[in-house]
């Protein structure tokens, strides 16, 4: 992957005299990371896609809802969805967090 924004068309990249190809995205341990460093829209629908089934999975089980359980399963079930990798790809633009706090805000 080519950072930066000079001369992107012209960089060539070789290892062990094999030209390589230049890519735009990247997916490093569960992180997409993109050619200017941003974190993609990807990442964050897929995080929202993940913990809304776990919150419907919760809905649709537990017949018992009291918020104390709930609460528990919330924690441990949906929310590392929300927060996974979260230091890595920091979700900056605000539409990105509004997706996810929807989550939130639904359970």
């Amino acid at each position: 992957m080519h950072l930066g924004k000079k001369d992107l068309d012209k960089a060539d990249y070789y290892m062990s005299d094999q030209r390589r190809t230049t890519v735009t995205e990247d997916k490093d341990p569960g992180v997409v990371i993109s050619s200017d460093m941003k974190s993609s829209q990807q990442q964050c629908t897929q995080a929202y896609s993940k913990a809304s089934r776990m919150l419907a999975m919760i809905n649709h089980t537990v017949v018992y809802k009291n918020s104390e359980n709930l609460l528990r399963l919330y924690k441990s079930l949906v929310r590392p969805h929300l927060e996974y990798r979260t230091a890595a790809w920091s979700p900056h633009y605000i539409k990105d967090r509004v997706l996810l706090e929807k989550v939130q805000w639904r359970f």
